[in-house]
């Protein structure tokens, strides 16, 4: 396989179904061993398949394990979608420790994270290695999760700038069947709050305008992240499509307070 993190190869089939109208999921990163990942999903799923939103397929949840739980979470996902939080550029060769997209699609795998800050600052990603990676992600039929958000805070229009460069530098060449935007300003992620509300509905409209231009026939969404959690909803509202949670969705009860605000806000299923 070629070096070059932006070889093109032939696509494999795309994501399986439709994304639900609202998502909201988490990363859970590094924070929790084996057996509390399958703790938190036993308990969600469960919170999950009860919940009026989920049933009705209005609203959705997904969860990014670390890479090893993920086989045991695909069994116990219930009506949660999994994902990983990283991929490797190229799908199979002498890439040690690194993970391959074709095989995270064979586990069952939905969606895959990509180009979160962390990485950018601690790994060293760059604009090329994160295109790269959202090609692998499309062609092994994952919907890509891409993290984009401004370094310092300024202004929304300025905001939206940055986020807008970071979004078509990792577009790949043939538009992505599906695509979450994941919109989490550098300088909110583990903060004591999120960003201010009407930062989040200026920038996120923005970028919604750009997405409907730019890939018309792309099955998009965009979710905020950075400090978001209960509450949050109910304050900025449905200009965003759900919340790439944090922290705040260690607890699970979180997750199903803030599936009941987003009840709130669009009504109960008929």
């Amino acid at each position: 396989m070629s070096l070059n993190p932006m070889v093109e190869t032939t696509p494999n089939p795309t994501p399986e179904a439709a994304l639900p109208r609202y998502l909201f999921g988490t990363s859970l990163k590094m924070y929790f061993s084996h057996a509390r990942t399958l703790d938190w999903i036993t308990e969600t799923a469960t919170r999950a398949a009860e919940h009026r939103l989920i049933t009705a397929g209005i609203a959705g949840l997904f969860l990014m394990p670390q890479f090893p739980s993920i086989p045991a979470c695909l069994g116990a996902a219930g009506p949660l979608l999994i994902g990983a939080q990283d991929l490797a550029v190229e799908d199979e060769g002498a890439w040690t420790g690194e993970v391959s997209g074709a095989v995270l699609s064979e586990l069952g795998c939905r969606l895959v994270e990509v180009g979160h800050a962390e990485r950018r600052h601690h790994f060293g990603e760059t604009d090329e290695l994160v295109r790269g990676k959202v090609q692998a992600a499309v062609r092994n039929g994952l919907i890509p999760v891409l993290c984009v958000g401004e370094k310092e805070e300024t202004n929304p229009a300025d905001a939206a700038a940055a986020v807008l460069a970071e979004v078509t530098s990792a577009l790949p060449d043939t538009d992505p069947p599906a695509l979450v935007i994941a919109y989490e300003p550098v300088w909110a992620i583990g903060a004591p709050r999120p960003a201010q509300p009407a930062h989040i509905r200026q920038v996120c409209s923005i970028l919604r305008d750009h997405l409907r231009s730019r890939l018309p026939g792309t099955d998009s969404r965009i979710i905020y992240g950075g400090s978001a959690g209960p509450g949050l909803l109910t304050e900025i509202g449905t200009i965003v499509d759900g919340l790439f949670l944090g922290r705040f969705a260690h607890d699970p009860a979180a997750v199903g307070t803030i599936l009941d605000e987003l009840c709130d806000l669009v009504g109960d299923p008929a």
